[in-house]
């Protein structure tokens, strides 16, 4: 059986069966078998002596009693001799007292049975003191029992069934929903989601299921933006490449000066001197490609969780080195109180990140100085790059971290591809750092990376 609702109803009802098999059968062992002592039968048997008229009494005073009993508590009882022969009766007939070898009463008189001739409850006999025999029959219910015990658990077992089948198929259907929420992400529907309904353990599944497919979904948009931008950059520096390598295929006119005997003579230095530019054009491109393709990669291998060394990386001294390289300005703030700028992460890494922010503020900074200052922050390292640009407008300091996003205007004369700061960002990310874009007093941007202010990635 596959389907899980009817598995989980079937088991609920067999186990209700069962339960009630077992109510049935203890009930029968229950009341069908003598639990009274011999001290509790002798005291049965010496109260009702006590209310009886004695056996020599008339048998008129006796059956007046009898009456009474019934009168009062409905229930059939009568009376017999040692012999047991009646003496006096009232309600219905019940049987004479069984003997001990064919009854159950034993030798002390007392017992129940039920005769196969006759319908309803057992008739219970207790042997009195003077020899006389009492039996009663109790009615429970006033023309008997409209049904019996196992009709009332049957009743019982088919009320549950019909009450438990709402509550096993909405749980179940809950899980369906959620299996073909599964089965269309996995067709490609990235927008796939369920909905979750209650607070127990299917609807913390279903919400899990909702954040991994948003999850999944913001991945793959990615991974396909990076593609299909990473493809645009690609076709202009291929473009260049192809029309200078056919400048450099083709011959020129005038390439050669030929003497009027047809002899070969000195290149053309006009000549010599476009090649040589179309050779630089050449490896000018091919740099931009192999830039463009390594930043690529890297933030491939970032975006997809890849592990990272972890050592301890002294700031001050990476950020001396490329400031140097840079030639930008490096002011520390907290210089020989004891402030410490060493974080866990990968030098390498880095030393990229400080590298694209020092080149984005070269290009962008109109030709500003640019500084660079290191302070000590309430978590952990401050780090900050500075220049007198143009500065970043407020509606695009949140977008300039997206891959290949550019200002506008800014990107041909610029140059660069629009994955600098993203990069910076997601290294930063990875060293439970945040990387903002601020403005600056005066004009200009301020880019910041604050160490310990998020979580690792």
């Amino acid at each position: 059986m596959k389907r899980l609702y009817l598995r989980i109803y079937l088991s609920m009802i067999a186990s209700l069966a069962i339960f009630a098999l077992i109510a049935a059968l203890g009930w029968k062992f229950a009341f069908d078998r003598e639990h009274a002592s011999r001290d509790e039968r002798a005291l049965v048997a010496e109260v009702v002596a006590a209310l009886l008229p004695p056996a020599d009494a008339p048998t008129e005073a006796q059956r007046a009693v009898l009456e009474r009993w019934h009168a009062r508590t409905g229930v059939d009882v009568a009376l017999f001799d040692a012999q047991r022969m009646p003496i006096a009766s009232a309600g219905r007939p019940v049987p004479s007292p069984r003997r001990a070898e064919g009854g159950r009463e034993g030798q002390d008189g007392w017992g129940a049975w039920r005769d196969a001739a006759e319908h309803g409850p057992p008739a219970w006999s207790v042997r009195l003191p003077d020899g006389r025999w009492a039996v009663a029959r109790i009615w429970r219910f006033k023309g008997g029992p409209p049904f019996g015990w196992g009709a009332l658990l049957l009743a019982l077992t088919l009320a549950v069934a019909i009450g438990a089948y709402p509550m096993v198929r909405r749980l179940t259907r809950r899980l369906e929903r959620l299996q073909q929420g599964v089965e269309a992400l996995g067709s490609g529907d990235l927008s796939a989601r369920v909905p979750v309904q209650g607070r127990d353990e299917v609807a913390a599944l279903a919400a899990s299921f909702n954040r991994s497919a948003e999850r999944i979904e913001t991945l793959v948009r990615a991974q396909r933006s990076l593609l299909a931008n990473a493809s645009h950059e690609l076709r202009s520096p291929l473009a260049r490449l192809k029309m200078a390598t056919a400048l450099l295929t083709e011959p020129s006119e005038g390439g050669t000066a030929a003497d009027a005997d047809g002899r070969a003579g000195v290149a053309d230095p006009s000549v010599v001197a476009q090649r040589a530019a179309l050779r630089d054009e050449v490896e000018r491109n091919v740099g931009e490609l192999d830039a463009l393709i390594e930043e690529i990669l890297l933030a491939s291998r970032l975006d997809a969780g890849a592990g990272i060394a972890r050592e301890p990386v002294d700031l001050l001294a990476l950020l001396a080195e490329e400031a140097a390289r840079a030639q930008a300005t490096l002011s520390v703030d907290g210089e020989g109180t004891g402030a410490r700028f060493t974080v866990e992460g990968d030098t390498r890494l880095l030393r990229r990140a400080v590298r694209n922010l020092l080149e984005n503020a070269r290009r962008h900074g109109a030709g500003s100085p640019v500084e660079v200052l290191l302070s000590e922050g309430p978590r952990g390292p401050v780090l900050e790059v500075l220049d007198r640009g143009p500065g970043v407008p407020e509606a695009e300091r949140e977008r300039i971290f997206e891959p290949f996003h550019r200002l506008a205007g800014h990107g041909e004369a610029a140059g660069g591809v629009g994955l600098g700061l993203s990069l910076v960002r997601q290294i930063a990310q990875r060293h439970g750092a945040a990387a903002v874009c601020l403005p600056r007093g005066g004009g200009g941007s301020r880019f910041r990376l604050e160490f310990g202010a998020a979580a690792a990635g």
